[in-house]
């Protein structure tokens, strides 16, 4: 039986529909603030789409850039300006920054209430891929509960909050990276595979077994085209799967609007 392609498009369309359906009944619109340093072209790209996906459903949109050479205190003078205006609700650092600077000093300076990206170990938010894989499961009514799940790769954008999340729907976990021995083995014997290592083809066809979940969250690009981690051979032996381009990465800027709005209102409520 051909597997199941779990589309992060299709899904993603129909949670900005809803996203926007909530945000017209407000009063005062959400506003998202990112904060960009250096000129990194990647970066670049990703907050453009940021701005469209904010605009479409309706949350107010500000970008503020700093030069390369800009001093840490200075970043975070901002980042407490931003904390204490009650126009702005969701703050985000655009990653990677420049070297001189302590990534950790200035993520750490965002208000618990306003940190978007949930990257503070105080925040409330869920890491917004993390949370578009959840999403993603459960708009396919893929259940995880009593399932063997692997995650492979150890952020703290995606590996990490994954295995919480997976553990508190009741998945037995094991965490493994790009590191670890006989990964073969444990892949063939899981139920669930969610690869987030960034390194093509690491899931072969022959490291599957069993019709299992997979889930490519790896981003790879190669001759200007994207790739996941996992090779499309692999793909064809799996029960349900998401593609890339197409999976998860749509998910990613979507659940950044949700959690906006998540910011939002926890701040009005007060």
């Amino acid at each position: 039986m051909k597997p199941m392609l779990l589309d992060g498009k299709k899904v993603s369309q129909k949670e900005k529909e809803h996203l926007t359906n909530q945000i017209q009944k407000l009063k005062q619109k959400p506003k998202l603030v990112v904060v960009k340093i250096g000129d990194n072209k990647a970066s670049e790209v990703y907050i453009k789409m940021k701005e469209r996906a904010s605009n479409e459903v309706g949350i107010n949109f500000e970008k503020i850039i700093f030069k390369e050479g800009i001093k840490e205190k200075e970043v975070i003078k901002k980042i407490n300006e931003l904390n204490k205006d009650k126009k702005v609700h969701a703050i985000l650092v655009q990653l990677p920054i420049p070297k001189h600077l302590d990534s950790n000093a200035i993520i750490n300076a965002i208000d618990d209430k306003k940190d978007v990206d949930g990257l503070k170990k105080t925040s409330n938010q869920i890491p917004c891929t993390a949370l578009g894989v959840m999403k993603i499961l459960e708009a396919y009514d893929i259940s995880i509960e009593s399932k063997r799940a692997i995650i492979i790769g150890r952020s703290n954008l995606v590996g990490k909050p994954l295995i919480n999340l997976f553990l508190d729907k009741n998945a037995t976990v094991i965490s493994a990276n790009s590191y670890t021995k006989n990964l073969k083995k444990l892949t063939k014997s899981s139920d669930i595979i969610v690869s987030a290592v960034g390194k093509k083809d690491l899931i072969e066809s022959n490291m599957i077994k069993g019709k299992p979940i997979i889930i490519d969250v790896g981003i790879n690009k190669i001759n200007n085209k994207l790739y996941g981690d996992v090779n499309e051979k692999a793909y064809k032996k799996a029960k349900a799967y998401t593609p890339v381009p197409g999976g998860v990465g749509p998910m990613t800027v979507t659940m950044l609007l949700s959690n906006t709005l998540e910011c939002y209102r926890r701040q009005i409520n007060e």
